[in-house]
């Protein structure tokens, strides 16, 4: 869709330098019937100029290129309409690049609301120099402690905050599964989840952005960046999004389990109790492990299914660990609702990439 939008683009603005051609009788311009004068030739030249910017601008990924797109399609139209009979048809390319500049727009303003987010984040995070030690280890389960150890935290600085990304399919209820790409950053000292997710539903883009701060969370959707089709913001979102917090911290950021706000409590020998508090919120999981000391389920009843506004048992059982930015992460996982009437599958993930302790937005 990018290769033919940067096509459409440019071919559209090299058009109109015809109209420059024309005034100053440059070669065979037989598309205009008429003479032009030369100040409206230029026009034309700077019209043609600023479609060929903004073609660059989307092929070499540059934010603004709709600013730059849409003053051209306006002077291109009052350009046309003087010369309807010869360029009429421009019109048509004008409302292609129209209509892909306005979702472009909506793209950059929502994507930039999540990008302002984690900037601020990262103001107010201060990361030291500290490694994670044996001894930080010792307060732990022996299950945990075997976990850490397979992982490879010892030795490797402390976790203040973490960039990652995903991709995979997802779906709800009764709905067919969509793909998606996700990038996400964690922050720890404050715990923040700053969640923004690609996908393409039925064809259409649609994107989200998912806020979890000690301020609250909310969950956003919208279809072209535009049109809202989920708007929650509820504190019950709150404890949900501590939920996914904490997964995320299991699973993706294993060192900072070393945390204090969290409470330990063995079970058997494969799985321990975790509790986590924060902001006044406290909620558990049940973690599973194998015999190689990997983390391979983790389960919690505090997690609020959005569809229903009721929480059911949620679980996100992980596998294909490889090493992941040095550490042994799962690299597949799933996320399930067990519902009443049975599992319900509604999320894949892939783990593309993790970065830890980042000191600037990429």
């Amino acid at each position: 869709m990018k290769t033919a939008l940067v096509i459409v683009v440019l071919i559209h603005g090299l058009i109109h330098w015809i109209g420059f051609a024309k005034a100053f009788s440059v070669g065979n311009t037989a598309e205009f019937a008429n003479a032009l004068l030369k100040t409206v030739g230029l026009i034309w030249f700077v019209t043609g100029l600023l479609f060929i910017v903004s073609a660059l601008m989307i092929l070499f990924k540059k934010e603004g290129w709709p600013i730059f797109a849409i003053i051209a399609i306006f002077v291109s139209q009052i350009l046309i309409i003087t010369v309807w009979s010869d360029a009429k048809y421009g019109t048509l390319a004008n409302i292609i690049i129209l209509i892909a500049a306005i979702i472009a727009f909506g793209t950059e303003r929502f994507e930039n609301s999540y990008k302002k987010d984690v900037l601020s984040a990262m103001e107010s995070t201060s990361m030291a120099a500290d490694l994670v030690a044996e001894m930080d280890l010792e307060p732990l389960p022996p299950l945990v402690q075997q976990y850490l150890g397979y992982v490879g935290v010892v030795g490797k600085p402390k976790i203040f905050n973490f960039k990652i990304e995903f991709e995979g399919e997802m779906r709800d209820r009764g709905k067919d599964w969509f793909k998606f790409t996700s990038e996400q950053y964690n922050f720890f000292d404050s715990p923040a989840r700053l969640f923004f997710m690609k996908a393409k539903v039925k064809g259409l883009p649609t994107n989200g952005y998912h806020r979890y701060t000690t301020e609250g969370a909310y969950m956003h959707i919208k279809l072209l960046s535009l049109i809202p089709v989920v708007d929650i913001d509820k504190p019950e979102l709150f404890k949900t999004e501590t939920v996914t917090f904490f997964n995320d911290l299991c699973l993706f950021a294993p060192a900072a389990l070393i945390d204090k706000r969290i409470t330990w409590e063995t079970l058997d020998d494969t799985s321990v109790k975790a509790t986590f508090t924060t902001n006044n919120t406290s909620i558990s999981a049940i973690l599973y492990f194998n015999e190689k000391g990997q983390l391979v389920n983790f389960v919690s009843d505090d997690r609020l299914a959005i569809d229903e506004m009721k929480t059911y048992p949620f679980s996100t059982p992980a596998s294909k660990y490889k090493n992941m930015d040095g550490q042994q992460l799962p690299t597949y996982g799933e996320a399930i609702w067990h519902y009443a009437d049975g599992e319900f599958v509604y999320g894949k993930f892939n783990l593309k990439s993790v970065e830890y302790n980042v000191n600037e937005f990429k």
